[in-house]
């Protein structure tokens, strides 16, 4: 348990403890918070993101898929009511090898069966881990060269799969160009940053992450004829529970078989590492407020996590099977809930309050009509923005991982590997590499040819 101890005056808001958990409800152990909630509400749109994803790869019909949608928003829930001050989201960087891996079935029933199979594993050796609190040792087993190589491929695929032959890209050329750019200037560029320090507007706007360009790609998308213009409707959705259920989960399709488990054993395990980088991450944004909040406790547990959304991609993988997975950390809305919450208790009363209220307003915008109906054209769009801008982030972050020139190269091949042949020949030629190269340092390979900090100079 990672528990920030500081001042006298600092002190933990109320909860029912539960085991490893403490339960909060909204407005009797935390405030609610308004701005959040509403902000919420508007970026429910990159939740439904998901949705042409699912239908492409799965063949469902969209209201199936919305279903699977509103399941793992309800699920995002779990979070902050058990304790966790984190903003989950998918898995975003594992999302690529996924769909390479299911990819290898049948359109169908075996394809539904082999996801099952894939969420079920994830889910419960999350929850194994969190029990026995052994991620973090089990990580650190893994040596650099393999972590780095699985991170840079994930992020590759990911971008190969808006710009290969009929990907996105050929569909919406135009929109998806203007929208990165926009993207990555709002995101990215010391220019904006610059802007957003001097101007409360410019703030405003970058503190809205990816929204504001999915709101001018609902325009500039049919202007270039790339979509049609949004046919608002009013009322709320109709997610079709009964076919998801009959069709496309376990009590429709029948059991997955012991082949598709141990297929599903590599890209399971690479998943597990690019999902294990998230939780550091969350933890990391969050201790970024502990010198400016003197006033609460932030209680982040890194098992505690693990046992969340462990159960969340088991239950799933029963109720709804999600190419996206469950995970623990939505980054840049985790960053824009922490950066409020700095500016203090007036501000935000609790973390729990804003994270809390953010999930609690995207599960509403999931069932207003107007909300998916406005939204609906350009989710294609949305999803290739999601997948560049996470490109990005994982092949920074990868790179990263490495801690020599030698274990540079070898995650190189790793990468293309995983990206040509998938995770199970990505990763057994990273375990050969790796012991060929160092030997019976396997375990402590990457520090003999310069470290993370000087090595690419």
């Amino acid at each position: 348990m990672n528990t920030l101890k500081g001042k006298i005056n600092k002190k933990e808001i109320d909860h029912i403890p539960f085991g490893p958990f403490k339960i909060r409800v909204p407005f009797i152990h935390y405030r609610f918070e308004w701005p959040d909630y509403f902000q919420g509400l508007l970026m429910c749109a990159v939740d439904l993101a998901a949705i042409p994803l699912i239908i492409e790869l799965l063949g469902m019909p969209f209201e199936a898929a919305m279903a699977i949608v509103i399941l793992n928003g309800i699920l995002y829930l779990t979070h902050h009511l058990l304790g966790d001050p984190s903003v989950p989201g998918w898995i975003t960087p594992a999302i690529p090898l996924i769909m390479i891996y299911v990819q290898d079935f049948d359109m169908g029933p075996d394809r539904v069966k082999a996801l099952m199979a894939f969420q079920l594993m994830l889910g419960t050796l999350s929850i194994f881990l969190g029990v026995t609190k052994l991620a973090k040792k089990v990580v650190s087993l893994i040596p650099s060269s393999i972590k780095s190589g699985i991170i840079i491929g994930a992020g590759i695929s990911a971008i190969l799969t808006v710009f290969n032959d009929g990907g996105r890209f050929d569909v919406y050329p135009y929109s998806i160009s203007i929208s990165v750019g926009l993207a990555f200037y709002l995101i990215y560029s010391s220019h904006f940053s610059k802007l957003m320090e001097k101007n409360s507007f410019f703030k405003h706007i970058g503190n809205l992450g990816i929204f504001p360009i999915i709101l001018i790609a609902v325009f500039i998308s049919p202007i270039l004829n790339e979509s049609t213009w949004p046919d608002l409707e009013w009322g709320l959705t109709k997610p079709d529970f009964k076919l998801l259920f009959s069709n496309y989960t376990i009590f429709g399709v029948g059991l997955p078989s012991l082949t598709m488990f141990l297929s599903a054993l590599p890209t399971v395990f690479a998943t597990y590492i690019i999902l294990f980088g998230d939780v550091l991450q969350s933890e990391a944004i969050l201790k970024e407020s502990y010198s400016e909040r003197k006033d609460e406790i932030v209680d982040y547990d890194s098992n505690r996590a693990h046992i969340i959304f462990g159960a969340r991609n088991t239950a799933m993988s029963f109720f709804g099977p999600d190419i996206t997975m469950c995970g623990p950390l939505w980054a840049a809305m985790h960053v824009v809930i922490v950066e409020r919450y700095k500016k203090g208790k007036k501000a935000m009363n609790s973390i729990f309050g804003g994270g809390g209220s953010f999930r609690w307003g995207t599960n509403t915008g999931l069932f207003l009509l107007p909300i998916v109906s406005l939204v609906k054209p350009i989710l294609g769009v949305a999803l290739a923005l999601t997948l560049i801008i996470q490109g990005f982030v994982s092949v920074k972050v990868g790179i990263l991982e490495s801690k020599s020139k030698k274990d540079l190269g070898i995650a190189g091949i790793i990468a293309a590997v995983l990206i040509a042949k998938g995770a199970s020949w990505g990763f057994a030629i990273g375990i050969v590499l790796v012991f060929l190269i160092y030997g019976k340092d396997f375990f402590k390979s990457g520090g003999d040819d310069g470290s993370t900090k000087n090595f690419l100079i």
